[in-house]
């Protein structure tokens, strides 16, 4: 698979090292800066499959810029430090970065690490769209429950009745049910309000 690759690393020598080594490995575009001051603009820019950050040590500053970008434009953040600890790791970790690298980066180690982190990218992005999945459907669920409660109270209907009903009414319209839900609540809303 050839990935457009961010490298982002301090270290100008370094980085032409490691940027070799990605060309080798068959990567197209490998995109360089020298930190991460304007890293949400660059991911905006070249639209990267991944973003590696090579550091001597993670500071606040870095962990925000790339918070941000996990934020705005989710991709696997690999990240190489020299020197860590615990609360570094951490803050990296929920700063959005996929894989954290202790003692620097090699050449040698950047294709299995990238692909781990990219498989566990992977992971997570689906975990996250299956929560929201979830999210959206009980959210449907409470609306619906809602109108038959209030077809229920205001009509008399049992609440077989009311389901059928909005079901009914949905069909007719060729609204999904969640829909004609929300359009039973909102006038409800209003006609209490008069």
């Amino acid at each position: 698979m050839v990935l457009r690759i961010l490298l982002v690393d301090e270290n100008a020598e370094r980085c032409r090292v490691v940027e070799a080594a990605l060309t080798a490995a068959g990567h197209g575009v490998v995109t360089t800066a020298s930190g991460t001051e304007n890293l949400l603009a660059r991911v905006r820019e070249i639209e990267p499959d991944v973003i590696i950050v090579d550091l001597d040590a993670p500071n606040r500053d870095a962990l925000e810029h790339m918070r941000s970008v996990s934020r705005e434009r989710p991709r696997p953040i690999v990240m190489f430090v020299d020197q860590s600890d615990d609360a570094a790791i951490g803050e990296a970790i929920r700063a959005g970065v996929s894989a954290y690298v202790v003692d620097g980066l090699g050449p040698h180690r950047v294709k299995p690490v990238l692909e781990a982190a990219i498989a566990r990218f992977q992971a997570f992005q689906a975990m996250r769209d299956e929560l929201e999945k979830t999210r959206a459907t009980l959210a449907e669920r409470k609306r619906i429950e809602r109108a038959k409660g209030i077809l229920m109270q205001q009509r008399g209907m049992t609440e077989d009745e009311a389901y059928k009903a909005l079901r009914k009414l949905a069909m007719d319209r060729g609204k999904p049910l969640a829909e004609i839900a929300e359009q039973v609540i909102s006038i409800s809303e209003l006609l209490t309000k008069i």
